[in-house]
């Protein structure tokens, strides 16, 4: 049998965050922290997704049987479904929890890129032949590739913790439904965060009758906990923060270091501990010099000099909800191509929600005066004026606004 490391709990993480100043007081948050802190300790003799592969129990039909049988009656972990508005700390707990779950077999994932890798393993079980799948152990019979994909995860993962869960197209509404449920079945543990109410899920999309089921299922198989206190810290801490700062010298950088500390909660001395961190994009690493409590801080050469696109800065979109860009020059027709690359990683953050905070040369009307891009960064400057409004801070990460 598998050992396992018990860690503290999430309540004496919870309360050890708030010893340090880190945390303050929050009633709502407590109370979803007793939940997370349940969920702590009936996983900690789960048996893990290696030990349930390996076994006979596993392979055979009767393990969806079985599962589903235990959590019928109530005896497998019920799972969280944390939901509320923006800022109110809905990612931090869940993290908080990830950090300290007593499995080795889990993964944390922003749900995008969790969706993102389910496409990608459709598309190669779709194009396998049932040579090569009966080969690898798969039924020949099962023509359906979501089972297959549905043991593939339960094979890798006991604990699942989504962040952002939101549905926006029925061709994603439809594999999630079959997809979730095959996952419970197999004894798999989801925790997510969301913006909405699970009754609000995919709300006046196209046949959304069809994923009404997935919503009562995940009811049924998740503790629905609210968190939508009173305040939003997110925005809380950006009150009196300037978000464009002008000209590049040592009063603006030191401004904008004085930002991210108060951004993430963390003491200006400790500037040399801030860690850095990496994204995978496409199977390829991008690389983010500093990272903290879903802040990210980048130059503007780093990002737009180099040879990045539109792949690149979704991905930072997706993962941060807020991004410091340092030192951005003015802009002109000598530099078009890291202007254009301005413009899309821009339009990334906007279209996502992400707050920015930036030095420039000059203010933003002035940042591209001349050159063939001109006419197409007005957009980009009528953007950056819009990113500072009181509107757009409040607005939600991930709620993805097109057309504008």
């Amino acid at each position: 049998m598998t050992k396992h490391i018990i860690k503290n709990g999430p309540e004496a993480e919870y309360q050890l965050l708030m010893a340090e100043g880190e945390l303050k007081p929050d009633p709502d948050q407590a109370r979803v922290v007793s939940g997370l802190e349940r969920l702590h300790g009936e996983l900690i003799n789960y048996p893990e997704a290696g030990l349930r592969q390996s076994s006979f129990l596993f392979n055979s039909r009767w393990s969806t049987r079985l599962f589903g049988w235990l959590r019928k009656n109530r005896q497998l972990p019920k799972g969280i479904y944390l939901y509320g508005g923006v800022g109110r700390g809905k990612s931090m707990l869940m993290d908080l929890f990830f950090s300290v779950a007593p499995l080795k077999t889990k993964r944390r994932v922003h749900f995008h890129e969790f969706m993102l890798d389910i496409h990608a393993r459709l598309e190669v079980l779709r194009s396998r032949s049932t040579n090569e799948r009966s080969k690898r152990g798969w039924r020949t019979d099962d023509e359906d590739p979501i089972p297959a994909m549905a043991r593939q995860i339960a094979s890798e993962t006991t604990l699942l913790c989504f962040d952002e869960l939101q549905i926006t197209d029925i061709a994603d509404a439809m594999v999630l439904a079959r997809l979730f449920k095959a996952l419970f079945d197999r004894g798999v543990i989801v925790v997510a965060t969301s913006n909405r109410p699970p009754d609000d899920l995919y709300k006046d999309g196209l046949n959304r009758h069809r994923f009404l089921p997935f919503i009562d299922q995940i009811k049924e198989t998740l503790e629905i906990a609210p968190l939508d206190g009173p305040t939003d810290y997110r925005y809380d801490r950006l009150k009196g923060v300037e978000t464009y700062y002008f000209p590049i010298n040592e009063e603006t950088t030191n401004k904008l270091s004085e930002a991210f500390f108060r951004l993430t909660d963390r003491d200006i001395k400790d500037r040399a501990k801030v860690p850095s961190a990496e994204l995978n994009v496409q199977g390829r690493t991008l690389f983010v010099p500093k990272s903290a409590r879903g802040v990210a801080v980048f130059s503007f050469k780093r990002l737009c000099a180099n040879p990045l696109g539109s792949a690149d800065y979704l991905a930072i979109a997706r993962a941060y909800h807020t991004v410091i860009m340092v030192a951005i020059p003015q802009l002109d027709k000598e530099n078009r191509d890291q202007a254009k690359r301005f413009i899309t990683f821009i339009d990334a953050l906007y279209e996502h929600g992400v707050k920015f905070l930036c030095s420039a040369a000059v203010p933003p009307q002035s940042l591209y005066e001349t050159g063939d891009s001109s006419f197409e960064f007005e957009r980009t400057i009528s953007r950056l004026m819009e990113m500072q409004s009181e509107d757009y801070l409040l607005r939600g990460h991930g709620v993805v606004v097109l057309n504008n």
